[in-house]
């Protein structure tokens, strides 16, 4: 086997073990309340085990993508952008960035669905099928317009170096507001509406672009100002699909 061979089974061995131990927990979780809690086997053993190694194999494999592409792309981008000195092309990459990512989230996908569905089922939107894909969609473009928002939000403060925790509080204080005042119906989807939106692709692709670009301005740090944007993409969908919930069931 050549140096470069062994170089390369070494890699994949190592980010096996990393998958393998980062999925540990879950097993151990699920392993003592199946068989010590509700002391039964578990069901169908093979498609378990075999399932358990995808899982695995994906993770390692999404985890070393995520390093070799979706992180050097945004770093780049944002490094490039900076260079550039346009504001106006740097804010619209911002928006667009957190618009696109969220808007073709899995997980937003199947919960604006599932939103719709149930929606129709308590009788607030009409019962056609036409009514419920309206809705998702609406529920999504709403969600991606405000994550893109959020993003946008978050470049301006690095670029400014507005401190994160008065735009967090003031953002917390705008949802409890809102909170009183929007339609129960939508409540419990907004709350959930921030998690969906910061997960496989979004979360990377944004966190690469805070740290490129504070690491890419003078007197900012990557550390202290380049994360944060997450937080704002979180936080920022609970106002937006609260005031969406004011427009369809209000």
């Amino acid at each position: 086997m050549t140096f470069r061979g062994a170089q390369l089974w070494h890699l994949v061995i190592r980010k096996l073990l990393s998958a393998t131990s980062d999925l540990l927990p879950i097993i151990l979780v699920i392993a003592f309340f199946q068989l010590l809690v509700l002391r039964q086997p578990l069901p169908q053993i093979g498609e378990v085990l075999s399932g358990g190694v995808l899982v695995v194999l994906g993770l390692a494999f999404f985890v070393q993508g995520l390093e070799m592409g979706l992180f050097p792309v945004g770093e780049a981008m944002a490094h490039a952008l900076a260079r550039k000195g346009s504001l106006f092309w740097l804010l619209l990459f911002s928006f667009a960035l957190g618009f696109s990512t969220t808007v073709a989230e899995p997980a937003l996908i199947a919960v604006a669905r599932e939103a719709g569905e149930i929606a129709a089922e308590g009788g607030h939107i009409g019962q056609g099928d036409e009514s419920i894909r309206s809705y998702a969609l609406g529920l999504r473009l709403t969600v991606a317009a405000s994550v893109g928002l959020a993003i946008l939000i978050g470049v301006l403060r690095i670029l400014r170096g507005w401190p994160l925790h008065y735009l967090i509080i003031s953002g917390y204080g705008i949802v409890m507001l809102m909170t009183t005042a929007a339609p129960k119906e939508i409540i419990g989807i907004a709350y959930d509406a921030g998690g969906v939106t910061t997960s496989t692709v979004t979360v990377p692709l944004v966190a690469a672009l805070g740290v490129g670009l504070a690491s890419s301005i003078k007197g900012r740090t990557p550390l202290l100002d380049g994360f944060g944007l997450i937080a704002l993409a979180s936080l920022l969908p609970m106002i937006f699909v609260m005031a969406y919930g004011v427009v369809v069931f209000g």
